[in-house]
C-alpha cells in the first residue's frame, strides 16, 4: 500500500481538529493526481463515503500514542495563517488613519498599533523562514490557502508606513518602506494567486463540500495591491511610468474581484447544499466581506489617483465607477456581512473554540470600515460617515478580544501547539469532523 501525505499538524491547530486518513494513489480516478486527503464522513451529511477499496492507515494502540508524541515534537509551531494577525493589527491602524471622523489621540494610538504590526511582521517572517516548511504547507490543502496571508501582511504594513510611519521613521524612510513592502507583497501575492489554484487543480483533491472562506485568501492579495498601490501612484514619476502603475493596479483589481466572485459562488453553493459550517471554519466566512470591501476601497483610491495619470475623460469615468460601482459592491458586502454575522452568532451559542482563524474576523471588518469611509469621502453622506465610525468601534473591540485570546493561546502553547488530547484516538466530535470537511478532503 502506498500511503498519501498526512494532514499537517499546523492544519490541526488551525482548525482545532483531530485525525484524518491518507488516500492511496489508487483512490484518485484522475490520472496525474497525487495522493490527497479524505475525511471521515459526517454521519448526517451527504458527502461521499469512502469505498471498500480505500486503504485506511491505522496505528496500534501504543504505536499510535508514540506516533502522536513524535509528531508533537517534530511539527512546526507556525503556519502562514498566523500572518493574519499582522493583517488584522495593521488594518486597525490604517482604518483609524482614513476614518472620516477624527478623535483626540486616535492617530497616536494608531501609530503605536502600526508599530506593533510591523514588529510582529518581522518576528513572524523570521520564524517562518527559519522553519523551512514551505513545501510541507504547499502540500497541505488547507494551509496552502493561507499563503495569501503573508503578502497581504506586507501590503498592510507598507500602507501603514505611508499613512502613519512618517512621524516615526521620517517621510523619506516611510516612502522607501512603502515602495519595498508594496513591491514584495505584490510579487508574492501574484505568485500566490497563480500557484495555489494550480496546486488545487493538479495536486490537491477536495470533496464536494470542501469549499470554505479560506479559498478566497489566495486571490485577495491583488485587490490589496490595487488599493495600497494607489497611495504610491502620485509618488511615481509622471508620464508613462505613473500611467502604467495605475493601469496595472486596475488590472489587479479586475483579476482579484472576478476571481473572488468565482470563489464566493463556490462557497455559497457549499453553504446552501451542505450542512452549515461549524467550529473554527465559521470565521473564514468573513473573508468574503473583506474581498468585496477591498474592491470598493481600491475603486475609490484609484479614482483619486487617476487625475494625475489619465486624461480628463477617463479620470472622470473612474470617479463615476468608484461611486456607482462601489455602492453596488458595498451593498453585496453588507449582505455577506449579515450572513457571516448570523452564522457566527449561531456558532457562538453552541461554543466557538479559539483558533488562528479568529483573525478572519478582523481584516474583513477593517476592510469594510475602509470601504465605507471611502464612500463617505466621495459622497459626503452622514450615513456613511457614522456607519464607518460604528464599524470601527466594533473593529477595535473585536481586535482586542482576538488579541487577548491569541496571547493566551501563545502562552499556553510555548512548547508547540497541543496535539490531540486522547492518544487512543476516539471518534471525533461532529463539529471537528465538519470543520475538516468544510475546508478540505482532509
Amino acid at each position: 500500500m502506498t500511503n498519501g501525505p498526512t494532514v499537517s499538524a499546523a492544519t490541526r491547530e488551525l482548525l482545532g481538529v483531530g485525525h484524518s486518513r491518507p488516500i492511496t494513489d489508487g483512490d484518485d480516478p484522475r490520472r496525474g493526481k497525487k495522493a490527497s486527503y479524505a475525511v471521515t464522513p459526517h454521519s448526517s451529511s451527504t458527502r461521499a463515503v469512502p469505498s471498500k477499496g480505500d486503504s485506511v492507515l491505522r496505528f496500534p494502540k501504543h504505536g499510535r500514542a508514540r506516533q502522536l508524541k513524535a509528531d508533537k515534537r517534530a511539527r512546526p509551531p507556525l503556519g502562514p495563517s498566523w500572518f493574519a494577525a499582522v493583517m488584522g493589527t495593521g488594518i486597525v491602524a490604517n482604518a483609524a488613519a482614513t476614518l472620516p471622523r477624527t478623535f483626540p489621540g486616535l492617530r497616536d494610538a494608531a501609530t503605536v498599533v502600526w508599530s506593533a504590526a510591523a514588529l510582529l511582521l518581522v518576528v513572524l517572517t523570521v520564524g517562518y523562514v527559519r522553519q523551512r516548511t514551505l513545501r510541507v504547507h504547499a502540500a497541505d490543502p488547507v494551509q496552502a490557502q493561507f499563503f495569501g496571508a503573508p503578502p497581504i501582511a506586507l501590503l498592510t504594513v507598507g500602507a501603514g508606513a505611508l499613512l502613519l510611519g512618517r512621524r516615526v521613521i521620517g517621510a523619506s524612510a516611510a516612502l522607501d518602506v512603502g515602495w519595498v513592502l508594496w513591491s514584495l507583497g505584490t510579487v508574492l501575492g501574484l505568485a500566490t494567486t497563480c500557484t495555489v489554484p494550480y496546486l488545487m487543480v493538479t495536486r490537491h483533491r477536495f470533496a464536494p463540500d470542501a469549499a470554505f472562506g479560506g479559498w478566497l485568501l489566495p486571490v485577495v492579495p491583488p485587490l490589496v495591491s490595487a488599493a495600497t498601490g494607489a497611495l504610491l501612484i502620485p509618488q511615481a514619476p509622471a508620464g508613462q511610468l505613473r500611467m502604467a502603475m495605475l493601469l496595472g493596479c486596475y488590472a489587479m483589481l479586475g483579476l482579484g474581484l472576478v476571481a473572488a466572485l468565482l470563489v464566493l459562488a463556490m462557497v455559497y453553493s457549499r453553504l446552501v447544499h451542505h450542512e452549515a459550517p461549524t467550529g473554527a471554519v465559521v470565521p473564514t466566512v468573513w473573508i468574503g466581506v473583506g474581498a468585496l470591501a477591498q474592491s470598493v476601497t481600491a475603486l475609490g483610491a484609484l479614482a483619486t489617483a487617476a487625475p494625475g495619470a489619465l486624461p480628463a475623460p477617463y479620470a472622470q469615468g473612474a470617479a463615476v465607477v468608484a461611486l456607482l460601482g462601489g455602492l453596488g459592491v458595498w451593498g453585496f458586502a453588507i449582505l455577506w456581512l449579515a450572513l457571516a454575522t448570523a452564522l457566527t452568532v449561531r456558532e457562538i451559542r453552541t461554543g466557538l473554540p479559539f483558533a488562528p482563524t479568529w483573525w478572519s474576523f478582523i481584516f474583513p471588518l477593517g476592510a469594510c470600515v475602509n470601504a465605507t469611509g471611502a464612500l463617505a469621502t466621495r459622497t459626503g453622506s452622514q450615513l456613511f460617515i457614522w456607519t464607518a465610525v460604528v464599524l470601527y468601534t466594533v473593529l477595535v473591540a473585536a481586535w482586542a478580544v482576538v488579541v487577548w485570546h491569541s496571547l493566551r493561546h501563545a502562552a499556553g502553547n510555548t512548547g508547540g501547539p497541543e496535539g490531540p488530547k486522547d492518544p487512543e484516538g476516539p471518534e471525533e466530535p461532529a463539529a471537528d469532523r465538519e470543520a475538516v470537511s468544510a475546508s478540505q478532503a482532509a
